[in-house]
Parts: C-alpha cells; sequence; structure tokens
C-alpha cells in the first residue's frame, strides 16, 4: 500500500468556519475532506474549538482534549455538551491515550500550533510583546501557584550546552552557542522574568537589525522546550495510531519543522511493508504496511487564508491511514 496517495483541493477561508474570537482554525478544508466519512473523531488540541466545530458540523461525535483548562471551559461554552465531550489533558499523557483507545475513533487530530487566544493573553507569557512574563506553560498555570516548568525557569537555570542546542536546533539559529552564552552572562546580574529581558538578549547577539521574524523564531523555540513538545509527540503517534480503529485516519497540523520532520518519517515508515536494514537477507520485521500516506506532500494554507489569518502562513497537514481490518 506505501506509495498510494489521496490528495485533496483545500478550499478558501471563505468556505471554511467563520472567524470567531478564541479560534480560527487553521487548514478548515483540508481538515473537512480528510474528516469527511468519520463517524468518531478525537481534537487533540481541542485549543478555543474551530476544528471541533467543523467536525461537530459533520455529524461526527468528539472527545476534545486540551491540557489547557482555559480552552476547555471556552469551548465548552461555545459548543455545550451535545455530541462532544471533554478532557483535561495532554494528548500525550498515558491516560489520555487510554480515554482515546476507549473512544474507538475512526478520525483523531492534532493542530500543534497554539490558539490566537493564548498568544494574545499576555499573562500566558507567549508572546514578545513588551511586558510578557515568562511562563509559555500550556497547562496555563496561574502565577507562582502554577503546574510545571516555566520560560523563566529554562532561561535562569538550564546550562548553556542545553540553551544553545535549544536556539540551534529548534529555531534554526546558528549564534544559538552565542545566544546561550549571552543569557547567563545576563542572569548573573539579574533573572530574566518578562519578554523584555529575552529580547534584549537577542538584540545583543544579533544584533540592533533583529527584529520580530527573529523573535517569533526564538520564542518559538523557548515555547517547545518548556512544553517538551516535540518529545511528547514523537511518543505519541504511535499509541495515537494504534488507538484508531482499522481504516481511521490520523492527521496532522504543524507549524514548525521539526515537528513536521517527526510526522513525516513516521508517517513514511509506517506506509512502508518493510523497515528491515537494506542488506538484512531475511525479513524480521513486521512485514506488512501498516497504512497508507494520504498527503503526497503536506498541504498547506491558500493566500486568501493566510490573507484573513497571518499566523496560518507555515501550517502544514499531513495525513495517514491506517490499514483496513481484512489487510491487518
Amino acid at each position: 500500500m506505501a506509495g498510494v496517495f489521496l490528495l485533496w483541493s483545500v478550499p478558501t477561508a471563505a468556505s471554511d468556519s467563520p472567524s470567531v474570537p478564541y479560534h480560527i482554525p487553521v487548514l478548515g478544508g483540508a481538515v473537512r475532506a480528510w474528516a469527511s466519512g468519520g463517524t468518531r473523531a478525537v481534537d487533540g488540541t481541542l485549543g478555543g474549538g474551530g476544528h471541533a466545530a467543523i467536525l461537530l458540523g459533520l455529524g461526527v461525535r468528539v472527545l476534545g482534549i486540551d491540557r489547557d483548562p482555559d480552552a476547555i471551559a471556552a469551548t465548552r461554552r461555545r459548543l455545550g455538551t451535545v455530541r462532544i465531550e471533554y478532557l483535561e489533558s495532554s494528548f500525550a499523557a498515558p491516560s489520555a491515550v487510554s480515554a482515546i483507545s476507549a473512544f474507538h475513533p475512526d478520525r483523531i487530530l492534532l493542530d500543534l500550533g497554539i490558539s490566537s487566544h493564548q498568544i494574545d493573553t499576555l499573562e500566558r507569557g507567549f508572546t514578545f510583546r513588551p511586558g510578557a512574563p515568562l511562563d509559555m506553560r500550556m497547562t496555563a498555570g496561574k502565577g507562582e501557584g502554577g503546574r510545571g516548568m516555566t520560560a523563566r525557569d529554562v532561561l535562569n537555570t538550564w546550562p548553556v550546552e542545553r540553551l544553545g542546542a535549544v536556539f540551534t536546533d529548534y529555531a534554526d539559529e546558528r549564534r544559538g552557542r552565542a545566544l546561550a552564552k549571552e543569557i547567563i552572562r545576563r542572569r548573573l546580574s539579574a533573572p530574566f522574568a518578562i519578554s523584555d529581558d529575552f529580547v534584549n538578549a537577542i538584540r545583543a547577539v544579533l544584533g540592533p537589525r533583529s527584529g520580530p521574524p527573529d523573535f517569533a523564531r526564538l520564542f518559538q523555540a523557548l515555547r517547545i522546550a518548556v512544553n517538551e513538545e516535540l518529545e511528547l509527540l514523537a511518543a505519541a503517534l504511535p499509541a495515537l495510531r494504534d488507538a484508531l480503529v482499522p481504516g481511521g485516519r490520523l492527521g496532522v497540523i504543524t507549524y514548525h519543522s521539526g515537528e513536521d520532520r517527526i510526522v513525516k518519517h513516521a508517517f513514511r515508515e509506517w506506509s512502508r511493508d518493510c523497515i528491515c536494514p537494506p542488506r538484512q537477507p531475511i525479513c524480521t520485521c513486521r512485514g506488512r504496511a501498516l497504512g497508507r500516506v494520504l498527503t503526497k506532500k503536506p498541504l498547506s494554507p491558500s493566500a486568501d487564508e493566510i490573507a484573513s489569518n497571518p499566523r496560518a502562513r507555515s501550517a502544514q497537514f499531513r495525513g495517514f491511514e491506517t490499514a483496513a481490518a481484512d489487510a491487518v
């Protein structure tokens, strides 16, 4: 089954769900086409419920999961409880994977971005706007009593090697180690506390001409480190695949090259009949494909969608369909 692809044409933003204050669903047309024919779907990154609303509009029963209690509360107010249930958790948590399996889904969707509401809520610390606290926790911890490591903790405690790797690997920053050294130099005088502190360190290394694109890239890298996003994604994908019913579909929207690479490599490997080393004379692996890749190339937003929602510009959608019952 490897090498068999299904490509969709993606409607423009005008045909997608209308904008809402909390969340504009990215690649709504692609999600709608991918979800067509489904009956039970998991939205593993509920956000403001934009994609869940699309799924409900198709008559699908939904399990909405998010580790941000604010997102759960906002979506519950917007969409209610008819044909949708909610779970506050990371989609990668063992308890969430167990709940997903018990739901018997034929569709599982992950949108790995953060919602516009999260970005625009200053106290959440996802923005480089002046005065934002260096928080960035997806769990929406409130102040010092919140749960989990913050961006402030990372910048103030991690050693130079670990900080440098974050900026080099997650932001493709060639001066990542120099930035890590500058952060350590500055924190000896005063701890990092707000966005301005990190922005000033970036400017000191990248120069006065550095601006919003650099800040966005490096703040995103810090957010990925804070929430362990790449590690959780790599660990969760096989478990989510196995939670699908035969012939079910997994769809993932990524915004970062590291995320997309993990998804692309997983989907490609799963679609191969044999994953043994090339020179191994006898096949000792599973000996069959686990399904097929649905997107030969990742689907991207149209120009119209980017114009109406600039934050969608880096989004990419990949889909995978598990093998039918008679092929297992």
